[in-house]
């Protein structure tokens, strides 16, 4: 049996990227993923890799840019409001097709909102997270094992489809701590001929860029993106399906969310209520299928969040309006107990 470390969910990330070859983290300090950047700063010196902690969070990205160009493993962390700061830049990484890792331990918001754990930038990541016409990979782990194995999973996808990859945490799942099995495989990183490395007067110049001033240039630029966004749907989607066989109740869950709605189908289950939950692993692209198979035998989906409501569009899309989709939510930090969800349920079942 592997020997576990416990380890904070921010701090898996960490070494999870260091693992897969990270050697340049460019970021700057927002509560709840502090812990990253600290981390960082304690390990990349001893590595021979880069720690440096921007003037800000704008600055941040566009060293991401700049190491990304080169062919680099690269990767920035940060909070909700300062996501939004790094909102250009990730379009920019967008436009030029340059993999690379961001990740988001949300907070509550809007605006400078609160330190407490959200969902509420489910609609940001899954939606691009910047201007113009592209997506994100979006990872959405529920446990610290998670943390780690699916920051690896975000930066091979995002050298296989030279995208963008985001790892979407709450704050919950950044600060808590459970034991975790570093001793995972790691695909090397793929030769990359597109990246800026000097020809040595061999080759070509590379030119890495995201303007396009010729109208049906950047119209094919963009056609060809989304025609690589469908075989990332077609072959990358990933969800986890619980007691999902003969459920009548769906419960549709993410992150913290998703743990605290199994333990809400277990307790469904003990009173003779046919429940089940199905979480999304990744966000983007979201796993459609399961919801829609879903829609044809259970009478409700119930999609548990920490927003206002947000997942549940992608939730009612999926399935297809074919049965009532409901929203159990809390807002501002405050997370869903095991009792809210049961409650949910119960009412949807009678």
């Amino acid at each position: 049996m592997a020997d576990k470390v416990l380890m904070k969910g921010n701090e898996a990330i960490a070494e999870a990227a260091i693992k897969a070859g990270c050697r340049h983290y460019f970021g700057y300090p927002i509560t709840p993923q502090t812990e990253v950047a600290a981390y960082m700063a304690k390990r990349m010196p001893k590595i021979g890799g880069t720690f440096l902690q921007a003037e800000s969070e704008i600055a941040a990205i566009n060293m991401v840019y700049g190491v990304a160009s080169a062919g680099l493993r690269v990767m920035t962390s940060s909070s909700s409001p300062g996501i939004s700061l790094k909102g250009e830049g990730i379009s920019y990484l967008a436009g030029a097709d340059l993999p690379a890792l961001v990740v988001n331990v949300q907070r509550g918001g809007p605006g400078l909102g609160g330190i407490q754990p959200s969902q509420s930038d489910y609609f940001q990541s899954t939606r691009g997270g910047g201007h113009g016409d592209y997506h994100m990979i979006v990872l959405a782990p529920s446990s610290v094992q998670e943390m780690a194995e699916l920051t690896v999973k975000a930066f091979e996808l995002a050298d296989k489809y030279r995208m963008t990859s985001m790892v979407l945490a709450d704050g919950t799942m950044g600060q808590m701590m459970e034991p975790v099995d570093l001793n995972f495989d790691v695909a090397p990183a793929p030769e990359k001929p597109w990246a800026t490395t000097g020809t040595e007067m061999k080759r070509k110049h590379n030119i890495v860029n995201s303007l396009s001033l010729v109208p049906e240039e950047l119209e094919k630029l963009n056609i060809a993106r989304f025609e690589r966004y469908e075989l990332v749907k077609k072959n990358e989607t990933m969800y986890e399906e619980y007691m999902m066989d003969d459920a009548d109740i769906a419960i549709a869950a993410f992150g913290i969310a998703a743990r605290v709605s199994k333990n809400a189908v277990n307790e469904a289950r003990k009173r003779g209520i046919k429940a089940g939950l199905i979480r999304p692993i990744t966000l983007w692209p979201f796993p459609d299928a399961p919801f829609k198979k879903a829609a044809t035998h259970v009478k409700q989906i119930i999609s548990v969040e920490l927003n206002m409501g947000q997942m549940i569009e992608d939730v009612r899309l999926a399935s297809e309006c074919k049965v009532p989709v409901t929203l159990c939510n809390r807002v501002g930090g405050m997370i869903p107990s095991p009792e809210q969800v049961l409650d949910a349920i119960v009412k949807a079942s009678k």
